[in-house]
């Protein structure tokens, strides 16, 4: 018999301005009820609580997590936690990349889609069993990770039916009074680093119709509509997508539309102009890396002339200036490689006159599930190097350059490849105050192959997840990757 007075809390580890324009996090709080907290609105009655459901979506994001559990009185360990304390459990891309270094902290764990198994999860709980029974059924679902009973689970994939929105349109989130609407999910193109291809596979799409609907649904609402997905323009019905839009906004409605950054190679006329319509003076494309050789090496199939054929077209058609993301310190990068980038710069520019370029640079970080899972980090100094010769001669020939911290970026790496071994350090880095000095100390002796990198036999921490692609085709990518990259010109 399911108890009558079941409570839930839905915890977002950040500020609620960004819990608010967390897809996924709003979403899953739509289909499954509970109390919003987040690190700025902490508060609720532990008493009357059965469980706590965190959506953990980056590597740092432990922080808010001890901040809320600290703050509510609740003991960071699951192992200290007793039958008096609410179940604490999590889900998310980090969850479903690596749980290990969160393993003892979270009573169980969500691996892959949430949608359907947290309302199976919900269901569980609600029936009021002690928490011994209750993971021990738990422990029966597919996707659902139960340290102390789980030896393998399978990563949940749903089949995308009705489509997922914005629920709540709020001036207090960070997209403010934005509808969101997600039109596909994963990326065919699977680059070698990108966990948000490999984790989302395969690519799948909303039927349009549906996106339709959605579309008229926010409109209903607000005039603000932002569509999203790791690889929208892969979606059969794109640019009949945009046409609705467009058609739209020629009728003399006020849409401001957003699409967050643009596939180089699916660039077209008729979208930029459809996002300058719609209110869009900028944009993003992604390349990584500028030599073409480095391009093949991580699968970005990239030629230079699609390259410079995306900026020109969004300077023919409206749009005021383009970021080009990039990275550095990708495995087999040479000095050539970085050098590539102030040639590449400079022909775009040459080739755009008045429009405002900018390179935006973070540093290659190993993720778990990627074929680049095994590869060693470049050490934190050089990359800092290499970021400010890249920010001296960007400077020098006027364009604007950004780059991420390669120290951050450092410790990202250790946190995402690390082992059910890493909790009390990372209690202890956030008891420190989760600075760069507590890091360091913290984890002095205790880095083993995070950052070194793995070996091709190693067992690696998160092995236990049952995953497509599984670990054996990973393998084979990443041995084609590198003969690719030792035998190209």
């Amino acid at each position: 018999m399911s108890k009558s007075n079941y409570k839930l809390i839905m915890a977002y580890p950040a500020i609620e301005e960004f819990a608010l324009s967390s897809l996924g996090y709003m979403w899953l709080h739509k289909l499954v009820g509970g109390e919003r907290v987040s690190t700025d609105k902490p508060y609720f009655n532990i008493k009357e609580v059965d469980a706590v459901a965190f959506s953990i979506s980056f590597d740092f994001d432990f922080m808010g997590v001890f901040e809320i559990l600290e703050k509510n009185k609740i003991p960071f360990l699951a192992s200290e936690r007793g039958e008096e304390y609410p179940l604490i459990f999590a889900g998310g891309p980090v969850i479903t990349t690596n749980p290990e270094p969160l393993k003892q902290v979270f009573d169980f764990m969500v691996i892959g889609d949430g949608e359907g198994v947290n309302i199976e999860v919900n269901e569980i709980i609600e029936r009021g069993l002690s928490k011994n029974e209750t993971l021990q059924e738990l422990a029966k679902l597919e996707g659902v990770y139960v340290p102390e009973i789980s030896n393998k689970v399978k990563k949940v994939t749903e089949t995308l039916n009705n489509v997922i929105y914005t629920p709540i349109i709020s001036d207090k989130s960070y997209f403010k009074n934005t509808f969101i609407i997600e039109v596909a999910r994963g990326c065919m193109n699977r680059c070698a680093f990108c966990t948000a291809s490999y984790l989302n596979l395969p690519f799948r799409h909303y039927e349009y119709e549906k996106i339709i609907e959605a579309i008229e649904l926010g409109l209903s609402q607000t005039n603000k509509i932002a569509l999203l997905g790791a690889q929208i323009s892969a979606h059969p019905e794109f640019n009949n997508i945009m046409k609705y839009l467009k058609d739209k906004m020629d009728l003399g409605i006020n849409i401001e539309l957003g699409i967050s950054s643009l596939r180089t190679d699916s660039v077209t006329a008729e979208l930029v102009q459809t996002l300058v319509q719609g209110g869009q003076k900028t944009s993003t494309i992604a390349i990584e890396a500028a030599s073409e050789r480095l391009r093949r090496f991580i699968n970005k199939n990239l030629k230079e002339e699609q390259i410079l054929n995306a900026v020109k077209i969004a300077r023919e058609n409206g749009l005021k200036g383009i970021k080009i993301y990039s990275m550095i310190g990708i495995p087999t990068e040479t000095q050539e490689d970085i050098e590539e980038f102030l040639r590449l710069a400079q022909r775009i520019k040459t080739e755009n006159k008045g429009f405002d370029i900018t390179f935006s640079f973070s540093t290659f970080v190993p993720k778990p599930q990627t074929p680049l899972q095994w590869a060693v980090r470049e050490e934190t100094k050089s990359l800092e190097r290499k970021q400010k010769f890249l920010e001296k001669e960007f400077a020098k020939l006027g364009i604007g350059s950004k780059f991420s911290s390669a120290k951050w970026d450092y410790w990202q790496t250790v946190i995402s490849r690390g082992d059910e071994s890493f909790a009390p350090l990372l209690i202890e880095v956030y008891k420190q105050g989760g600075k760069l000095g507590a890091y360091k100390s913290t984890f002095k002796g205790h880095l083993g192959k995070t950052i070194d990198g793995f070996d091709l036999e190693d067992d690696l921490p998160w092995d236990f997840i049952e995953n497509y692609p599984p670990k054996q085709l990973l393998v084979k990518e990443f041995n084609r990757l590198l003969k690719r990259a030792n035998t190209d010109n």
